[in-house]
Order: structure tokens, then sequence, then C-alpha cells
């Protein structure tokens, strides 16, 4: 670092004045056309270097990491970089549509160090005390709970109708609620993802506060064997409102990344000849497909937030503390190239390479593998029942959700042969023939 350039040096480039405001020049992580072909912007963002400047939010701006080994040199370096916001925090609306996907909170994800620490534990073993089999059970009767909804219709939104509904009633009742709980859960969630406007923002934050709320009060009276209840019980004793915020979290964190991982993977599975149309029986699996979205189409575009806690010199560029930068996992795990839909790579065609899609270092994801086995689970339900669905739009006709942080499908319509329950208790499933068109 001692041959760093000066700022202002010509070598260098001026370091940005702290927390400048962008201008219409810089790129917006929002949008038509980056919902369209995000791939296409981060291409044209490359000509900045490791990093480049973008708009995640009208009058919003952020630095982004594109560069693979850049990404892992923040990621695996606490010293240099905080995720305490408070300092940027000053700089930006409370109102803004981006608010609750940043805003600081006591739990894992906005602390650093001990604190940190504390909260991931709590986490990682309240997770790690949920049996694999069981969940493979409570997966299976969602999905057989949700298919049988559509099955005999020969038609259906795989997204509206399967993909994100599937992980919703999944988590309410790892978290200990009943299926009927559910709908303020996805239109807490859905609304501060997508972050259309400040209002829908603050109202979905709202919602999804409500619904966490009402959890934890439940839980207190009636604790069980549930993710809340041993968030409740676990020896680092965490406070009511560090309980609340763990959930606000983990919810978050599992839900919407997995609802877009099982869209994604059935999107590329239903145009790949490699599952010969055969989605039960072709020659790469559920897991190879989702192998194939971590590395090519992750669900998580861009997150991470980051923010210096000094003025840094970070891979040619100059960042002012407190100033937010974000990962992009997409740009970065694509750098060396991306494969399409269909288009065979280099690991057995399953997507196979680096990545960063469960980010890394000491904020990692460190549900790794239950979200691989519900993702796993939910496919192979879905396929095994419907084993010739095939979409009834072409691939590139299918539109993708507004917003900077996430990639998923609006919808995915699709068709297949009829199927319906001999009798009420729904198996085995009896195939009619296959409808035409």
């Amino acid at each position: 670092m001692s041959t760093v350039p000066a700022p202002g040096h010509p070598s260098s480039g001026q370091m940005p004045p702290p927390l400048s405001r962008p201008n219409h020049q810089v790129t917006q992580l929002y949008g038509e056309e980056f919902a369209a072909d995000p791939y296409a912007v981060y291409d044209r963002l490359r000509k900045y270097g490791a990093l480049a400047p973008v708009e995640i939010a009208p009058g919003v701006g952020a630095m982004l990491v594109i560069d693979y080994r850049a990404a892992l040199d923040l990621l695996h370096d606490p010293a240099t970089w905080s995720k305490d916001s408070s300092i940027w925090l000053n700089s930006v609306p409370d109102d803004s549509a981006v608010m609750p996907m940043l805003r600081g909170r006591p739990n894992a994800l906005f602390t650093d160090g001990e604190t940190h620490a504390r909260y991931r534990k709590v986490i990682a073993d309240s997770f790690g005390r949920q049996e694999p089999h069981e969940m493979r059970k409570n997966v299976q009767e969602v999905a057989d709970s949700l298919i049988a909804s559509f099955a005999a219709d020969g038609e259906a939104d795989l997204i509206g109708q399967f993909a994100r509904v599937l992980p919703l009633l999944y988590f309410n009742r790892a978290f200990g609620l009943p299926d009927e709980e559910s709908e303020l859960l996805i239109r807490g969630i859905m609304g501060m993802f997508d972050g259309k406007t400040p209002e829908e923002a603050a109202a979905a934050e709202a919602a999804y506060m409500s619904y966490v709320t009402e959890l934890t009060q439940l839980k207190q009276r009636e604790p069980g064997q549930d993710l809340t209840s041993w968030f409740m019980q676990h020896p680092a004793m965490l406070s009511a409102e560090e309980i609340i915020h763990q959930i606000v979290l983990t919810l978050g964190a599992s839900y919407e990344p997995l609802s877009n991982l099982i869209g994604n993977a059935l999107s590329r599975m239903l145009v790949d000849d490699r599952y010969y149309g055969n989605l039960s029986g072709g020659a790469l699996t559920a897991r190879d497909a989702l192998h194939d979205v971590l590395r090519n189409e992750p669900p998580m575009a861009n997150y991470s937030a980051h923010y210096p806690r000094r003025d840094v010199y970070f891979h040619g560029v100059w960042l002012r503390a407190g100033q937010l930068v974000l990962v992009s996992y997409a740009a970065a795990s694509t750098q060396s190239g991306r494969s399409a839909p269909g288009e065979s790579t280099g690991a057995a065609g399953s997507g196979g390479g680096a990545h960063l899609a469960w980010a890394a270092g000491p904020h990692a994801c460190p549900a790794q593998q239950p979200a691989l086995l519900i993702a796993t689970t939910a496919i192979e339900r879905l396929t095994a029942w419907l084993s010739d669905i095939e979409l009834t739009v072409p691939y590139d006709q299918l539109a993708w959700r507004p917003g900077p942080f996430q990639r998923g499908l609006v919808a995915l319509p699709a068709r297949f042969s009829p199927v319906s329950p001999d009798t009420a208790g729904g198996k085995p499933w009896k195939r009619s023939s296959r409808q035409s068109g």
C-alpha cells in the first residue's frame, strides 16, 4: 500500500466528495432496462474497473464491486470494512425505497466483531437443530398441497403458484405459525425487496415488522419445536428486540433468495435440452440446475452492503469512510463468462465454477445446505408429478422483477399433462392424456 497514489494524483483519480449524490450519468440499477438485462449493464460498467458508480434508487448512490478478486478481498477483510451504516444513513432520505433493505438493525447482517459472532451463532445453531428428514418431509407436504391446487388445470404460473409460495409456507411453519398466517409475511417481504416507491416500501416494512412482532409474542406464550422458540432459548440470551431482528433477517434472507433460486432454476430447466423434456429422467438433475443458477443467475444479484472504516484506496479507487459499497454477486461470478439457459458449461454442464451467490467471509450465508435441500426437494417434487412441463412463452419474453438487489421472475407460465388425485388423499396421482396446444 506504500505506493498508493495520493488523492487527486492523475494516476489515482480524484477522491469522491463525501457522501455525494449521484448525477444523471450514473448507471441505474433499477427500472425496466436493468430488470430486462442486468448482465448487459454489468458489462458496460466494467469500463470503470473493479468498482463502478451506480444509483440504486432515485438520489441514492453506491459503489458496486463487479470484480471477483475485489469482492473476495472486501468480504474477507473486516478490519477495513464495516457493516455499520450509521455514517451513510445521514446522507439518505429516511423514506427512500431501499431503506428497508439497508437500514441498520441489531442483527447478524448489520453488525461486526463479537456482536455479529453472537448473533450468527444463534442463527446457525437454531438452523442446525432442524433434522434434514423433517425438513424434506415438510417441503414435500407443502409442495404436494400446492401442486394439487393446479395440477388438474394443465397449466400454471410456476412463480406465483409455486416458487414464491412454497418457501413462504415452509418458513412460516418453521418459525412456528400455521399456514393461514402467511399472507402478511409475503406482502411484507416482497414489497421490501421490490421497493417500487417509498410509500410501498414503508408499508411493506410495517407489514413485515407486524408479522414478526406477533410471531414472537405468540412464541413467548406458547414455545414449541420451531426456529423462533430456539432463538429465544439459545444460551446467547438475546433480548426481545434482538430476537425480533434476528427473525427479521432470517426470514427475509431465507425466503426471498430461495424463491428466486427455485424459480430461476425451473426457468432454465424448461429450456434446456439436457433435461430431455422429461424433467424426472434427464441427464442433469435438480441439483445441477440449482448450481447453474448460483453460478449464472444468482437469486440475490447485488447486496453485501459494506462501509470503509476509513478513507481507503481499494482496487484503483479512493473511497471515503462510511461510503456505501455493494458487492455484485452476479457481475463478479460471471466476470469470466456466463452460460445462458440451455448452454453447456465446463463442469459437465452443471454450471460449475467459482461463484459468490452465498457471499463469502464472516458474513457468508450460514444456511447454505438447508437452502439447497429445500430447493432441491421442491423442484424434484414438482417435476416428479409434472414431468412434461414446458413454457408457454419463449424464455426471452419472460419478465423480471425490478429492483437493485434480487434477480427473480415476475411469472413463469407453463403447461403440462393434467393430473388429479384418485381420492381425497391425493396419492397415487393419475395422469390424463396430454392436452394439445
